[in-house]
């Protein structure tokens, strides 16, 4: 593996998008499951059902019957248990244990209590319904133990505003993350005159930090060459310091600090298909929540960012489909090879066993034009 201090060109494969298992992922915005209704979706090609209990408790269960493999999403929920439309088998809507198969008769010897639906951890946290997925089958050891941390949206104030923006990427989780932590694409693929052009691109340099299943870009000063921050200082009057994190498996935080003014930001790239990411992109701050000036950044200027990346990845694509193999060379390219470092290293400490060696020593400074 490559050290903090190595600068020499790397050649990687395409060809990845392994899944990191045991860990949270974002399964769909809170507002989508309501009710006594039942939504599909789909994490690390693993089919869900979710939904919410009598109490409002969100449930994920594995989308598949035990029985004839019909997908429960097509059932009826009636607060407690999911009953399969093919059948009528009812499934305790949290542990997925059966409680009822219509077609026995009292002499029958089959103990449906010791059959299972596959079922997920559940959680609710920032306006998302997490998943915690230990594999595809939905069926984690008894006892086991969470050791990764629920994702937080950073907040500093007791009162703040949130958003929320999405969108499907077409491509592996591994070129969805680099795309997300590349510095240096800003200048030609969001062009324009309220943010920057070609004309701004400077060199940068920035102090990088290892911290557990990650890394950080260390407190600083942010871009002078990026329009939003200038705005930001002017409604302050106060300078700015920005701290960005990624951690495993697909995490990015971004807390932007000036006095007591503050915004967070987590931004996640989960893996639907192999061929399927999503961005999942959330919010929070203070900065005069009586005045919509954030809301409108964030809501008019952050589909056209996502938008302008959407459109880079679709056009990727139709490259990588001839090379197998992408250069990563230099400072502007280490964040992405500390990510597949950090992968590889996860995927190693969850085959052996081991506690995972962390690629990223430092702290270094890393510099780029852009």
């Amino acid at each position: 593996m490559n050290d903090m201090n190595d600068t020499g060109p790397s050649r990687l494969n395409n060809a990845g998008g392994e899944f990191l298992w045991n860990f949270w992922y974002p399964a769909l915005r809170s507002e989508q499951v309501y009710g006594r209704k039942l939504t599909r979706a789909m994490l690390l090609e693993a089919p869900l059902a979710l939904g919410r209990d009598a109490a409002g408790k969100p449930f994920a269960l594995r989308d598949v019957c035990p029985h004839r493999a019909f997908p429960l999403s097509f059932g009826q929920f009636d607060g407690a248990t999911v009953e399969c439309a093919y059948h009528g088998w009812r499934f305790d809507a949290h542990t997925g244990q059966c409680k009822h198969i219509p077609s026995l008769t009292a002499d029958s010897k089959l103990k449906c209590e010791r059959i299972y639906a596959g079922s997920y951890r559940c959680a609710e946290r920032d306006g998302y319904i997490w998943v915690f997925m230990a594999n595809t089958e939905g069926r984690e050891a008894a006892g086991a133990s969470i050791s990764a941390a629920l994702p937080e949206v950073p907040t500093f104030s007791a009162r703040y505003k949130m958003a929320h923006l999405w969108a499907e990427l077409p491509c592996n989780v591994d070129h969805g993350i680099i795309g997300l932590m590349d510095p240096a694409h800003g200048p030609f693929v969001h062009q324009a005159w309220w943010w920057r052009s070609r004309r701004s691109i400077r060199e940068k340099a920035k102090q990088y930090e290892p911290i557990a299943n990650g890394f950080r870009m260390s407190p600083h000063a942010p871009s002078a060459n990026s329009a939003p921050y200038k705005i930001l200082k002017l409604i302050t009057g106060e300078p700015a310091t920005t701290t960005i994190d990624f951690v495993l498996p697909n995490v990015r935080i971004e807390q932007i600090r000036a006095g007591r003014y503050w915004l967070s930001s987590r931004t996640t790239v989960t893996p639907i298909r192999r061929d399927l990411c999503r961005l999942d992109f959330c919010a929070a701050w203070n900065i005069l929540p009586w005045f919509p000036v954030v809301s409108l950044i964030i809501h008019v200027l952050g589909p056209r960012f996502i938008r302008q990346d959407t459109e880079v990845i679709e056009k990727q694509a139709l490259g990588l489909k001839y090379q197998e193999r992408m250069m990563l060379v230099d400072d502007a390219d280490r964040p992405a090879r500390w990510y597949f470092e950090l992968k590889a290293a996860c995927l190693e400490s969850q085959r052996t066993g081991m506690p995972m060696e962390h690629p990223v020593s430092g702290p270094v400074t890393l510099r780029w034009r852009s």
